[in-house]
């Protein structure tokens, strides 16, 4: 006969929480934040072909942090409804906070009903247009969206990095002068990133349909001034 150990469900969800957190907590960090003219996404991310940050759609980037091979799942399950949905309807109906929601849910169910929880964090960011404006959204491993007004930060050290943040930008600034504070922000004062090791991405808008651009590490030295 089986026996059957009883656990709260507040025990419960304290329990996978914490081993979400754990998770997360061991992945290096990301900084989104709109700059004067787009979106700057940028990551620590010593790999040259695991991506953290990704385009999702024609104004919409996707970025993770904690488990690769989960975020990189709802990466690719967030294109196709991304695809399905501009298909059946129109390019235009494609929005982020579409996509946050259908992230939100699935993580939100994984969490609740799964095995056990996603460790993951994500970010949906969307470059805005005369109908539309640029916004943020994080989704943490709750399945919680956070409508973050200027900037976010993901995983690892996040409140201390989006308290260095903060401090450092204190109104729209342009592309280089919010990457540096990123920068700075993401390493603190105790060490540095090499350029190699930053994953730096960018929602602009150049005149195309598409505006998601992957940096080169000589553009970002540039803009470093380093």
């Amino acid at each position: 006969m089986s026996n059957y150990f009883y656990v709260s469900p507040e025990q419960l969800i304290k329990d996978r929480a914490e081993f979400a957190q754990k998770g997360i907590a061991r992945g290096r960090s990301i900084v989104a934040a709109i700059y004067d003219v787009g979106v700057l996404m940028v990551a620590e991310n010593p790999s040259a072909s695991l991506n953290k940050i990704s385009e999702i759609y024609d104004r919409i980037a996707f970025a993770g942090v904690g488990k690769y091979n989960e975020f990189d799942r709802l990466r690719e399950a967030g294109i196709r409804w991304a695809d399905g949905t501009g298909f059946t309807y129109s390019r235009e109906d494609v929005d982020a906070r579409a996509l946050a929601n259908y992230y939100a849910q699935h993580i939100g169910d994984m969490f609740t009903e799964g095995q056990k929880p996603l460790e993951v964090e994500v970010l949906v960011a969307q470059l805005g247009t005369a109908i539309r404006p640029t916004k943020l959204f994080r989704i943490a491993y709750e399945g919680t969206i956070s409508d973050e007004p200027r900037f976010a930060v993901l995983g690892g050290d996040a409140e201390a990095i989006k308290s260095r943040f903060g401090a450092a930008e204190s109104d729209l600034e342009p592309l280089d002068v919010t990457l540096r504070n990123a920068v700075a922000a993401l390493a603190n004062a105790d060490r540095t990133i090499e350029v190699p090791d930053l994953e730096v991405c960018v929602l602009e808008d150049t005149g195309g349909r598409r505006t998601f651009a992957r940096l080169t590490d000589e553009r970002v030295a540039a803009l470093l001034g380093t």
